[in-house]
């Protein structure tokens, strides 16, 4: 037990260290390669993971070979443009101008069905609406809709407003004081304490959340009572 233990947490903290070194994604936003890598790299870690007989370093080197040349081929593709496209995939246009390209929804085996679903997702229920519509290599669809599908914005309407100072800060997460944040806020202990006060609160753990913004204006909720 000790053994499938020590050998399943090596396995998952070196996947978990080759995955961060891809970036912050979802697994909807990864490249074709990156997702041929991930279901490859989850494929040679359970093989050791259920067989004792194997040694782990035939699951790690293959797995470090992998992430190996993938950094190598994204750090190439860096500088060269046809491998990167060859690699990555080109975006596709599927409305140009309103009008639907239907090669080009051949080529990438892209249906009516799922073109209308993905507008339909993002507010637009005709393809009227829409002026351009990218296919990304993501898979994920961007689109442009004609000026009169867009709602208007506070420059075409005329009106000055006034941009918010910053995003709100947490000083307080389920219980637990921030104090790095409350510092950066250039705030103190004594402005936290009368805030408890004001808000009919005894301690900080008795506090759910609570942010403040450089207005100074204070959210806070309190811990419900468990059942």
């Amino acid at each position: 037990m000790l053994t499938a233990f020590i050998r399943t947490v090596i396995l998952y903290l070196l996947i978990m260290g080759g995955l961060r070194l891809m970036g912050k994604r979802q697994i909807g936003e990864l490249e074709p390669g990156e997702l041929a890598l991930t279901m490859m790299i989850s494929d040679l870690a359970t093989v050791p993971m259920q067989d004792f007989g194997i040694p782990l370093l035939s699951g790690i080197i293959p797995i470090l070979t992998l992430l190996s040349l993938s950094m190598l081929l994204s750090q190439i593709s860096l500088q060269n443009l046809k491998l990167r496209q060859l690699l990555c995939g080109v975006p596709t246009v599927l409305i140009q101008d309103g009008v639907l390209q239907q090669q080009a929804m051949r080529r990438n085996r892209y249906t009516l069905d799922e073109l209308l679903e993905e507008l339909r997702e993002q507010g637009y229920f005709s393809i009227e609406d829409v002026r351009c519509a990218v296919l990304e290599n993501s898979g994920q669809l961007s689109v442009l809709p004609w000026n009169r599908s867009q709602p208007p914005t506070a420059r075409q309407l005329g009106l000055q407003l006034e941009e918010d100072a910053s995003l709100p800060q947490v000083v307080i997460s389920d219980g637990r004081l921030l104090s790095e944040n409350l510092r950066s806020c250039g705030l103190n202990q004594q402005w936290l304490s009368k805030q408890l006060a004001e808000h009919g609160v005894q301690s900080h753990q008795e506090v759910f959340l609570m942010t403040v913004d450089a207005d100074g204006h204070v959210v806070c909720v309190k811990k419900e009572g468990r059942p």
